[in-house]
């Protein structure tokens, strides 16, 4: 692949362990693992807002009980965050309405991530959703292969709601490695008919306890195949986490991503990534 260029575009405080975007005109929708809010940064004015996703939300809830949120997606006007399943409290699956700024419905997945499991062959101790994607008529959500039996795939799910009846695949990946560390899924979205994703290479083998980062890829998947056109490292030192769509051209496509720093510091840098299109 030809040279990518990958820079800092700026920085909020007042978010820790940014786990997944999405911009939206002027608004930035960050969540973070870490907290109990949906946060709104305004990129003209730099003004943040809170919007509360769970009871007594906090910044920094402690790892044992927090929500885990590590993935969100759109389709029209709703935003979709989802907990990663990975601990009985991290079920949650929260529609933000992005109008009127309210919570649409909130939904424990708990069953639904238990079918996944057993579908996919993933022991409880290695499911560990961190992308999410809706179309409209179709979920892809990427399980992270950070555990012990390194499963990166990627669950579709045939439904409109997923509290209805529903048809699933599941695919599974051999991501790129750094210093014999496979990296694993850790945000995807979708520009046309490409799911373009992150993965990151992190030394540890539990879904719950952090290691060393060793770096992190971008790639892209061809959605009628479902098979990897090309992957790219573009970091030795960042866990990128967050993957939204920024700008387009002929020749060029960009995005903005953001960094799960492992530490309860309020700050996030919002880094801007450029790929030559082929």
């Amino acid at each position: 692949m030809e040279k990518f260029t990958l820079e800092i575009l700026f920085q909020i405080i007042g978010i820790g362990s940014a786990s997944g975007l999405f911009l939206n005109n002027d608004s930035l929708y960050i969540i973070g693992d870490n907290s109990g809010f949906l946060y709104e940064y305004n990129i003209q004015n730099k003004q943040l807002d809170h919007h509360p996703l769970i009871d007594n939300p906090s910044q920094n809830i402690p790892k044992n009980i927090k929500p885990d949120f590590e993935s969100v997606t759109h389709h029209n006007d709703t935003l979709y965050v989802f907990g990663s399943g990975s601990t009985e409290n991290r079920n949650k699956m929260i529609a933000f309405d992005l109008k009127s700024k309210t919570i649409l419905q909130k939904n424990n997945l708990v069953d639904l991530y238990a079918v996944m499991q057993s579908f996919g062959s993933i022991k409880p101790e290695d499911f560990n959703l961190e992308g999410a994607i809706f179309d409209g008529e179709n979920w892809y959500l990427f399980n992270r292969g950070n555990g012990i039996s390194n499963k990166n795939t990627i669950f579709t799910i045939h439904a409109k709601n997923l509290g209805e009846e529903f048809a699933l695949v599941a695919t599974n990946y051999k991501l790129p490695k750094i210093k014999g560390v496979r990296s694993s899924f850790t945000d995807a979205i979708l520009v046309d008919d490409k799911i373009y994703f992150l993965s990151t290479a992190e030394d540890t083998k539990s879904t719950y306890d952090d290691g060393e980062i060793l770096g992190s890829f971008i790639g892209r998947i061809d959605l009628k195949t479902m098979k990897i056109d090309f992957t790219q490292k573009i970091t030795s030192t960042n866990k990128f986490e967050g993957l939204t769509f920024y700008k387009k051209s002929n020749d060029k496509i960009e995005f903005l991503l953001c960094e799960d720093n492992d530490t309860e510091l309020l700050e996030t840098k919002i880094f801007k990534l450029t790929l030559p299109m082929k």
